[in-house]
């Protein structure tokens, strides 16, 4: 138990600083002079790589909370 909250918070932290550009992508970008284009591409990858997750979570969470409600009954 400990090691999964352990796994949790690690994941968490180098999820926050992570480059989620393909190396193609970030040579075209790099190449630019002003680096705010590749950081609005990198945000917006990574908010679209969150996105399944947080479904996949919320749609997890209600099947357990549906099950675990029918087991009190």
């Amino acid at each position: 138990m400990k090691t999964d909250i352990f796994f949790f918070i690690f994941a968490i932290f180098f999820f926050l600083s992570t480059n989620a550009q393909c190396a193609m992508c970030r040579a075209v970008l790099e190449n630019e002079q002003g680096q705010g284009a590749a950081k609005s591409i990198n945000d917006g990858i990574i908010y679209l790589m969150a996105i399944p997750y947080i479904l996949v979570f919320g749609v997890g969470f209600i099947i357990y909370w549906k099950f675990f409600k029918k087991k009190e009954s």
